[in-house]
């Protein structure tokens, strides 16, 4: 007799279900691991070139005027073509289209880095952007259908927000040591031996769903108000940033991109088979969330951009040291992202929202404070901590609450929309703090500069006074992004309604695996 004969025998399945539940269980976490990875790789890469730059410019002999494109070229594409994404995730396959844009993005990511000239630079950096539209969406409906008790799920999506929001920081890390240890071009060519091992992990251990059925053909007029309308309002943005509020071009492209949105809602009001049913933003608790999605971006992408100035134009800090000093804010994220997801069964998202927007506007409100005396310990640090201890707090209730009784055939578009969010904010961000830095530095008491005659750059007359002009920008800006936060908190505590009792285990949203 065998050891195996004394076991009691195993009860049988009930059904071919009951397997997929136990496989499930048993690969879920380390799928998560794979999708978590993705994911940051996806949104450092928004930021990780921003460092280096400079000496890709200086390589591939681009313009001052061409420049913007190195950042344009892969977020208009990637905010534009997300809803898409979403869409072809849910109609073709989550894992699929996940595969397709881990794929993709480790091919234009490579043609990127070993460009030659300007334009094939560009040409990279937009298939980057179109094929992160693929793999976000993809990778965040992922989360959704396979984690659905809410306390697994609430845990999914604390590392998901750790990587999202801490990623922008990762990014300038990453970008300030491979640029100052190895080349510019290893700040894309990374991705793809990071999207290869991502790609066997997904093969390995994230199940095949099966796709949604559609009952008519695709919303092609959807798909292209929609897409046109968010290139035209990030570029709008974009340009504010660069030709002012009143040029003509960023009016044009405001007025295209509001007359697009709204054709993009009649259609999809009168269509039988929409790219983005009404009703995912139309309920009250979703609506608030993704209008927060939306609030909470802008002053954290300018936050990262007025800091790394500061840190290197007016503290003197070296691209990799500029990038070290990040390490505070993803580690505090991480630390609050936990204790949300402990709390969000426990007692709903609506608090940890309202605290989590209370405490950015803190931490916002004391970075506020620089002066030219301040020091990186004393005045950033404790600010750091706090904006990213809102942010996490925010980011991992936020999710819950903008996929929530989201079913699963529509999880990709709702997981796009999400993302869309946070994608326009931060053009937002970066475009209206950036014109409000400009205009209170061009105001401010020595600023003044004049064009150095070997180089052809702006100098500055008076060095520092222009340092205290600039801190004085830096403090302006910051004071405006708490002000958003603010904004934030209001929207939470009009719309978010949802009680602990109310986020119960969301089984129809079980994910369907091929056998």
């Amino acid at each position: 007799m065998s050891e195996t004969d004394l076991l009691p025998p195993r009860p049988p399945a009930e059904s071919a279900d009951d397997d997929i539940v136990i496989e499930r269980s048993s690969r879920r976490w380390w799928a998560l691991g794979v999708i978590a990875l993705a994911q940051l790789m996806v949104v450092l890469d928004a930021t990780i070139i921003t460092i280096a730059l400079p000496f890709a410019q200086a390589d591939l002999d681009i313009s001052d005027a061409n420049r913007q494109w190195a950042l344009n070229a892969y977020t208009l594409i990637f905010g534009g073509l997300l809803l898409l994404g979403g869409r072809l995730a849910d109609y073709l396959g989550r894992r699929r289209m996940f595969l397709i844009g881990l794929a993709g993005f480790a091919v234009s990511s490579a043609l990127a880095g070993l460009a030659w000239n300007a334009p094939s630079f560009f040409a990279g950096r937009a298939l980057q952007g179109a094929f992160a539209a693929v793999l976000a969406p993809a990778a965040l409906s992922l989360i959704t259908v396979t984690f659905v008790q809410q306390k697994e799920r609430a845990r999914a999506f604390a590392v998901y927000a750790a990587v999202s929001a801490g990623g922008a920081a990762i990014g300038l890390i990453a970008g300030g040591a491979l640029t100052e240890f190895f080349s510019w071009r290893w700040t894309l060519l990374v991705n793809t031996p990071i999207a290869i091992i991502a790609a066997v992990g997904a093969l390995i251990l994230v199940l095949r769903d099966i796709p949604t059925p559609r009952e008519s053909s695709y919303d092609l007029p959807g798909a292209v108000t929609v897409t046109a309308g968010l290139i035209a309002l990030v570029y709008g943005f974009t340009r504010a940033a660069e030709a002012g509020w009143g040029a003509t071009s960023t009016i044009v492209l405001f007025v295209a991109a509001a007359a697009l949105l709204v054709a993009f809602v009649v259609i999809e009001d009168r269509t039988a088979n929409p790219l983005l049913p009404l009703h995912i933003p139309g309920e009250i608790n979703r609506g608030g969330a993704f209008l927060v999605a939306l609030i909470v971006p802008i002053p954290m992408f300018a936050m990262f951009m007025f800091l790394s100035y500061y840190f290197q134009n007016t503290l003197g800090y070296s691209p990799l040291k500029a990038g070290v000093v990040f390490l505070p804010f993803p580690g505090a994220i991480i630390v609050a992202a936990g204790i949300a997801s402990s709390l969000l069964p426990r007692i709903g998202p609506r608090l940890p929202m309202i605290v989590g927007t209370s405490i950015g506007v803190a931490g916002l409100l004391y970075l506020a404070q620089l002066d030219p005396s301040s020091t990186w310990l004393v005045d950033v640090l404790p600010a750091e901590i706090l904006i990213a201890g809102g942010m996490g707090l925010v980011f991992v209730s936020m999710q819950s609450v903008a996929l929530h009784r989201i079913k699963e055939h529509d999880s990709g578009v709702a997981s796009a929309l999400l993302n869309t969010a946070q994608q326009v904010g931060g053009a937002v961000g970066l475009a209206l703090l950036s014109t409000i830095f400009a205009q209170v530095l061009a105001r401010h008491p020595g600023s003044e500069t004049t064009i150095d005659a070997a180089t052809g750059n702006p100098v500055p007359v008076d060095p520092a006074g222009f340092t205290a002009a600039s801190i004085h920008g830096y403090d302006v800006a910051f004071y405006w992004g708490a002000g958003f936060f603010v904004i934030a908190l209001i929207v939470t505590l009009l719309t978010i309604r949802l009680r602990a009792s109310d986020m119960g285990d969301e089984t129809q949203n079980a994910v369907h695996v091929a056998a």
